[in-house]
């Protein structure tokens, strides 16, 4: 079975379903969804969490209403100015990853000086993935690689090499992917790094996932038997170098990453 995973990430959703369950704005779902990740980013460092992936805004998001994409790059802007100053005293080292380019000059700013005051840490690794997709990011990647070896065709890619140009390129792949909030998909978060990862679906909306919540995740995972092609059987029982010389460093390596 598996341990605690190292990296968690997480598609935040639920907010609007939550606030429209209560009668109120879908901009205050999304206030409550933002005070949750503070909660969220809390609990996860003291459980000893490595690497948390947060999916804070898609680069389909862009098609919801103007006040309502408005009030999210608003709370956006607030956490950074709130948080930033608590995370860096505490060891947690922020990016932010997807296309920044539509963003606002402030907005920008902002997230350089944060991920710039946090860049020594390296207690809790936390990513923002705000105006991203798995499309664009492996269309990037790959555009990326061509763009550093000009000389070379798409033919000599491979999986190693378009890894390396990703934008999570200095992440391990999450072994635990998360969403909330009722909804039974990926929606274009990740697509690349969660080949392998075990994917978890809860009902409970995102401003109610608390303690309790993240800790049933953790516990689901713990049970999934992780096998990278194999049979349950090769992953539980032990193997040795005596009779599997061809198979038993390639084993152990995976059974050491989850």
């Amino acid at each position: 079975m598996n341990t605690q995973p190292k990296h968690i990430a997480i598609i935040m959703d639920g907010n609007g379903r939550w606030a429209k369950k209560r009668l109120m704005p879908r901009t205050v779902g999304h206030a409550r969804g933002a005070a949750n990740v503070r909660h969220i980013v809390k609990t996860a460092h003291a459980m000893g969490v490595r690497y948390l992936t947060l999916f804070a805004f898609s680069s389909e998001n862009w098609r919801r209403p103007p006040e309502e994409v408005s009030a999210l790059m608003g709370l956006f802007l607030q956490y950074l100015a709130s948080e930033v100053a608590e995370m860096r005293a505490a060891g947690i080292r922020l990016r932010v990853i997807g296309d920044r380019s539509a963003f606002a000059p402030l907005l920008q700013s902002r997230i350089d000086q944060a991920e710039h005051d946090t860049a020594d840490n390296d207690g809790l690794h936390l990513t923002i993935a705000a105006n991203y997709g798995g499309q664009w990011d492996v269309l990037t990647a790959v555009r990326a690689w061509q763009a550093a070896h000009p000389e070379r065709s798409l033919q000599e890619l491979d999986p190693a090499g378009l890894a390396t140009h990703l934008s999570t390129a200095e992440l391990p792949d999450p072994e635990l992917l998360i969403r909330t909030g009722g909804e039974s998909r990926i929606s274009n978060f990740l697509l690349w790094q969660t080949a392998y990862t075990e994917l978890y679906f809860t009902d409970v909306h995102w401003p109610d996932f608390d303690d309790a919540a993240l800790n049933k995740a953790v516990q689901w995972y713990a049970q999934r038997v992780r096998r990278f092609g194999r049979t349950d059987e090769q992953v539980l029982q032990p193997y040795s170098a005596e009779h599997h010389p061809s198979t038993a460093l390639v084993i152990e390596k995976d059974i050491k990453i989850g």
